[in-house]
């Protein structure tokens, strides 16, 4: 019975692993994407994540690394949107660019109503030699005028809104991330950019 129960529990993994790399590969047909001018210059652009056809982001999580003290600070790790069918949360899944490397994820946050529509990322400057961590924090306006905000931290400051989604809402995230610097100073998350898909029409 436990072999049968652990085979279960592979099964599963896998199962959501495929999923997952499914929707990153997606290829779903997008309108525009939101960009804001306020994030920093280090790092790649990773793997586009996006929700399946006619699946919008109605939440999303953070990863963020907490204050070290007199440690490297890195703040904002990763982002994941949650992905949703008609506004329901009984069928929901998550995408993600790049997870990032330090910190905890944050317990989902949820539009009222409706999806995901222009975002907001809090950044802080360059500092010289001094411990840089570039993106601290992000927030969300939904389609039903809501704002959400992340768990992140206070360094830095807000950027403008970027533009909006229009007829339908965020459907992909794509991140740009710095890659670990061993003794040099980690920043991680750099940048994001959001996919915007239309309602599909009936």
């Amino acid at each position: 019975m436990e072999s049968l129960l652990r085979a279960v529990a592979l099964l599963a993994v896998l199962s959501v692993g495929l999923f997952q790399r499914a929707a990153l590969m997606n290829r779903r047909s997008t309108t525009s994407v939101l960009t804001v001018t306020n994030g920093q210059r280090w790092g790649t652009w990773m793997l586009t994540g996006m929700c399946r056809d006619q699946y919008f982001a109605i939440g999303f999580s953070t990863r963020v690394e907490a204050k070290q003290g007199g440690g490297d600070n890195t703040a904002l790790n990763g982002i994941r949107l949650i992905c949703g069918k008609d506004g329901k949360r009984s069928l929901t899944y998550t995408v993600e660019s790049h997870s990032g490397f330090w910190g905890e994820w944050s317990n989902p946050q949820y539009c009222h109503t409706g999806v995901l529509t222009s975002f907001q990322l809090r950044v802080e400057g360059q500092q010289g030699r001094g411990d840089g961590t570039a993106a601290n924090n992000i927030r969300f306006r939904c389609s039903s005028g809501h704002v959400l905000e992340g768990s992140g931290l206070d360094w830095g400051v807000y950027g403008e809104w970027s533009k909006n989604c229009g007829h339908g809402g965020i459907c992909g995230i794509e991140t740009k991330m710095e890659a670990r610097q061993g003794r040099g100073d980690d920043t991680t998350l750099n940048d994001v950019r959001f996919h915007c898909c239309a309602v599909p029409k009936q």
